[in-house]
């Protein structure tokens, strides 16, 4: 087989194919690159998820001398013996899985570390702003919550239970919408790729029907016949993934990363992230251009 003829050959077919090859080009990139911006919401979601699983999922927070709470205000800050008793009642808990005692200094300065984008919003805390508190986690949080809120609620120096486990549901429940509107486009995009590979390839063929007639005559096989037509769709698969690359490079750079300042925490993608991304792209796009070149081919060139 000579590699020259069918270079030769996949030449011609995208030259005579120019605007085919260009928009099918233009799909292919689009759809990759919907489908990679879902896969990193997907990683973005993930990552967000196992950092805040991490940490805390119910916050007991103590009545300190600024508390404005009826009950805070009725009994007044939370006393040593009130924090030890409260302290060995959670640990008593079989839901409790461990327990970690917060001051208002170590509260101050996780907060100033995990605010430390928005320094003027920073200035704006006192030390003796944020109340001291219990960090617990349950075993089940959806299920122990309320075991655990009825336990210590309206207890003296209690103020409040918040469960933080709910505040971010929602937030992950909008990422995960978000995140499959794209993938639902793309699935489309994707689709509209496959009808115009099949179009273009189809197209190519018959242009180049005499050509393959005359390999035919001289005893040329199903696979040598096929090939170039099956380069040119591998081709422009190729070419639609670096467009992609590229957006999916300045979807991170400029979307998912500058996202990030308007957080107090830290979970960007890293580049081996964004990398894998990349690569999948590039695998499902050839395989999409090659198998419905393919499967195309084995249906028009009865060889």
């Amino acid at each position: 087989m000579r590699a020259q003829f069918v270079f030769h050959e996949v030449w011609i077919g995208l030259r005579r194919n120019l605007t085919m090859t260009i928009a099918l080009i233009v799909v292919v990139a689009i759809s990759l690159s919907l489908l990679g911006t879902g896969l990193l919401f997907v990683k973005q979601v993930d990552n967000t998820r196992t950092y805040w699983q991490g940490r805390v999922q119910l916050s007991i927070y103590l009545c300190t001398s600024t508390s404005v709470s009826p009950q805070c205000t009725k009994n007044g800050p939370a006393t040593p013996a009130e924090i030890a008793q409260l302290d060995t009642d959670l640990k008593q808990l079989p839901e409790v899985v461990s327990i970690r005692y917060e001051s208002q200094a170590q509260a101050y300065q996780r907060f100033k570390q995990e605010f430390s984008q928005d320094q003027s919003f920073v200035s704006t805390v006192g030390k003796g702003d944020i109340p001291n508190s219990f960090q617990v986690k349950l075993k089940n949080t959806e299920a122990d919550f309320p075991i655990v809120a009825e336990t210590v609620d309206g207890r003296p120096g209690v103020d409040q239970i918040v469960d933080d486990s709910s505040i971010l549901d929602k937030f992950y429940k909008l990422l995960n919408g978000a995140r499959n509107a794209v993938l639902v486009i793309a699935i489309i995009l994707i689709i509209a790729a496959v009808l115009l590979v099949a179009n273009t390839i189809r197209l190519s063929a018959f242009n180049r029907r005499r050509e393959t007639g005359i390999m035919r005559l001289v005893g040329a096989s199903n696979f040598y016949v096929q090939l170039p037509f099956l380069v040119e769709g591998v081709i422009a698969g190729l070419f639609g993934w670096l467009v992609s690359a590229g957006l999916l490079i300045a979807v991170k750079t400029l979307w998912l990363d500058t996202l990030q300042q308007y957080f107090p925490f830290n979970v960007q993608l890293s580049a081996t992230d964004l990398i894998e991304v990349i690569i999948l792209a590039m695998i499902i796009g050839v395989l999409l251009c090659g198998a419905t070149s393919f499967l195309t081919l084995r249906r028009y060139l009865r060889v």
